[in-house]
């Protein structure tokens, strides 16, 4: 497994415009070691017998039967509207316009 440098975190954080202080970056050559040979483990593990998955379960959707039903009269639509004319609903004017 390839091993990280100083002067290597030191170059991404100068990229990444991350001023950090000299013990930092000792600091994160340790962490970011540990995140690089994670990765590398998972590569190891990742042969072509092994499906590729977004989630560790299957996932499915659920969907409740699509059963016509008798639609709404109109009378009882515009029961429920907070106004109406001429058979429709009333709605307040937003644009401004005639």
């Amino acid at each position: 497994m390839s091993s990280l440098s100083r002067d290597e975190v030191a170059r991404v954080a100068g990229l990444a415009r991350i001023d950090l202080k000299p013990e930092e970056v000792d600091r994160l050559v340790g962490e970011l070691q540990v995140i690089v040979d994670s990765v590398a483990r998972v590569g190891e593990v990742a042969t072509p017998d092994v499906p590729a998955t977004s989630h560790p379960l299957p996932m499915t959707n659920v969907f409740r039967a699509d059963v016509p039903e008798q639609p709404l009269s109109q009378a009882d639509v515009l029961a429920g509207a907070p106004a109406a004319e001429d058979g429709k609903i009333l709605v307040p004017q937003i644009l401004g316009e005639e």
